[in-house]
């Protein structure tokens, strides 16, 4: 289940930035953008700080490990993103 407002809630800011990341992209942002910029304060900002953590904090594994990682998981639960 979608809700409508995760798709057209946007700030007149955040609509212009999905605008040009279409226009840019040739095809809408993922799903997982505009969710980050629905409620970014209860949902995007901590989100993109522990992604952020996750992906470029303290660990064995290279930067490059961690996003094939993280490439290969979303292919296999079938995620474009």
């Amino acid at each position: 289940m979608r809700l409508g407002i995760v798709a057209t809630g946007h700030s007149i800011g955040r609509k212009l930035i999905l605008v040009i990341a279409r226009l840019m992209m040739g095809t809408k942002p993922p799903d997982v953008v505009k969710t980050l910029f629905y409620r970014p304060k209860f949902f995007g900002d901590p989100h993109s700080a522990w992604t952020n953590q996750v992906l470029r904090g303290p660990s064995q594994w290279t930067v490059g490990e961690r996003e094939l990682f993280a490439a290969f998981t979303s292919k296999l639960n079938q995620c474009v993103f």
